[in-house]
């Protein structure tokens, strides 16, 4: 299997987000990629620059972000064209490997909005290597910028940052460091298209913890009160649990809980609610073990909220 490492840079709307096109907010301009076999060894490159047809002019924050001047977007070829090429590119036998979670979204939309066939694996699996340097090297949640994971690995920056191919390459010389044997099994799930239905539902578990990713439902309240979407279990065993904290809102799309497995002690579970394309809502369930301290904030979080809540009704009498 080889890796495709890619990065995109996209416009958005010169006249401001209210002129925007809903079903396209930021649109490709440039593809740049490196592929690397299973030795990390460097095989293959790929990087073009895409003329627009929806933002046929650079929002100036583009402009001073990646430095394209409109005189070469206007000679170069458009989307369609470009991405069959690339993913032609790409080969049978590939993972995407990517800075961030956001360009692999972000070329289905394209995709969808031109009309091309999405051939690409559903569900599509690939490595987010910002999380994973984050596990590797630091606490797992922090999200470093590129740039500060180049610094601290000492790697070389030899050329600019901020253009398709330049971040790519960067991102390769990070991965060609990391020991991918460590965190290799951390991979991640792309969410543009999520499961049609019960039986296409994802489960992944990561040994320290286990992913669920639903189907779709009207509404977060239809979501919340599916018995699947719910459900809880040990991360360790999946023996049946006692309920300690029943599943509660934090105010926003996240839903928390906690749980007791009889040999493996709390379970925390996070419920975040997200939305589709066609405005209905998903689940992305996360269930893993929970020490004493894990315990006692969601304790506090649980009580701070039920104590804003007091506070609101009083004020509403």
């Amino acid at each position: 299997m080889n890796y495709v490492i890619f990065d995109l840079e996209w416009n958005q709307c010169p006249q401001g987000k209210e002129k925007e096109n809903p079903r396209l907010p930021f649109e490709i301009v440039e593809i740049g990629a490196i592929k690397l076999n299973e030795r990390k060894e460097e095989i293959g490159r790929f990087q073009e620059v895409i003329r627009p047809l929806v933002y046929r002019r650079l929002h100036y924050r583009t402009k001073e972000v990646i430095h394209l001047e409109q005189e070469e977007l206007d000679r170069a070829r458009t989307f369609s064209p470009v991405v069959r090429d690339f993913l032609n590119w790409c080969g049978d036998d590939f993972r995407f490997v990517t800075w961030g979670s956001l360009d692999l979204n972000e070329l289905q939309r394209n995709m969808d909005y031109y009309r091309i066939r999405n051939t690409l694996p559903n569900p599509l699996f690939f490595y987010d290597l910002q999380k994973m340097f984050s596990l590797l090297y630091d606490d797992g949640k922090s999200r470093l910028a590129l740039e500060q994971a180049v610094e601290y690995l000492g790697i070389e920056k030899t050329i600019p940052f901020h253009r398709a191919f330049d971040d790519t390459y960067y991102t390769a010389e990070v991965m060609k460091r990391m020991d991918l044997n460590e965190v290799g099994r951390y991979e991640s799930i792309d969410y543009h298209r999520i499961p049609s239905s019960r039986q296409e539902e994802i489960y992944r578990d990561f040994g320290t913890y286990i992913k669920y990713v639903s189907k779709s439902f009207a509404t977060k309240e239809e979501a919340m009160t599916d018995r699947v979407v719910s459900s809880m279990r040990c991360s360790r065993c999946g023996l049946p649990v006692w309920k300690r904290i029943r599943w509660f809102s934090t105010g926003t799309n996240v839903y928390l809980s906690l749980v007791q497995c009889p040999r493996h002690g709390y379970v925390k579970g996070k419920i975040r609610i997200k939305k589709t394309s066609d405005g209905r809502v998903f689940a992305v369930k996360t269930i893993k073990q929970a020490d004493e301290e894990a315990v006692q904030k969601l304790k506090e979080k649980k009580e701070q909220i039920r104590e804003r809540r007091r506070g609101r009704r009083k004020k509403g009498r």
